[in-house]
């Protein structure tokens, strides 16, 4: 035996345990790849939203201001602004598929209540036409009774509202005898006025007809069974034309349809006239 036969032998190597133990940093780097592409996708969408908000904050802001200064409402008036959907891409395709604005007590003149109007594919670039708009107002009964002060005649003190009529009472005098009387006035929306229609007359707790109380008072009783006719185009655009008024539980709700020209339109922009 020579004494490079006294040499130990070396085990070959086990190349199924290399291959074994080279696995995991494969799966090691793999993973490493989804979690750096989870985090780049996260700072994308933190990135996204962050714009987002900031959009929706720039926009909101500039509304609140347009609508303070068209209508001349005070810095501190609360105004709402409502745009659903994802905003950046309706920016920057140039039109906002709805808005919601709304703001409670505006006051125009004598006209007063809570205004909210959605507009439908409004236009950011140019003043051009929208598709249309809804607006809807609502009064209480003393924003009413401001209201019904304007109508010559109309005892606007005694107003009340029991849903679905305006109440009012008032005196007929008759021989130096003052007779109560009281009456529930439907609301509808006539030719773009707002029309009190009595629907029931009480004389003092009773209820009676309309022909009764005309055969007791004459002429007298004409001052109660008789339509009152409130004009308010005059408080508002000549773009805005009532559809529908109804009393809702405490509150008379009146409804417009807005022209869509009215954003570019002076004519539609400027305030009606009472005939």
């Amino acid at each position: 035996m020579t004494a490079g036969d006294t040499q130990p032998t070396e085990p070959l190597p086990d190349w199924a345990r290399l291959e074994e133990s080279a696995e995991p940093p494969r799966r090691r780097r793999r993973w490493g790849w989804i979690v750096a592409l989870i985090v780049v996708v996260g700072l994308v969408v933190g990135a996204w939203f962050a714009a987002e908000a900031i959009a929706r904050q720039v926009v909101t802001g500039i509304v609140q201001d347009q609508v303070r200064s068209q209508l001349s409402l005070p810095a501190e008036q609360p105004i709402d602004v409502d745009i659903p959907g994802v905003l950046i891409p309706q920016l920057i395709g140039g039109t906002l598929d709805q808005i919601t604005v709304s703001s409670p007590d505006v006051v125009i003149q004598q006209f007063e209540g809570d205004v909210s109007v959605t507009a439908r594919e409004v236009p950011i670039r140019n003043a051009t036409a929208m598709s249309g708009a809804d607006a809807v107002v609502r009064l209480d009964a003393e924003q009413l009774r401001a209201l019904m002060s304007t109508v010559e005649g109309f005892p606007a003190d005694s107003l009340g509202l029991a849903a679905p009529n305006v109440t009012m009472a008032t005196d007929l005098q008759l021989f130096g005898i003052s007779f109560p009387v009281g009456a529930a006035l439907t609301p509808s929306a006539v030719e773009g006025d707002i029309v009190l229609t009595p629907a029931s007359v009480r004389l003092g707790e009773n209820d009676v007809t309309a022909d009764a109380l005309r055969e007791q008072f004459g002429d007298l009783a004409g001052t109660v069974l008789r339509d009152w006719t409130v004009c308010i185009a005059q408080y508002l655009p000549s773009g805005a034309t009532l559809s529908g008024v109804a009393v809702e539980g405490e509150e008379l709700v009146a409804s417009f349809d807005v022209a869509g020209g009215i954003l570019s339109d002076p004519a539609l922009q400027a305030n009606g006239t009472c005939g």
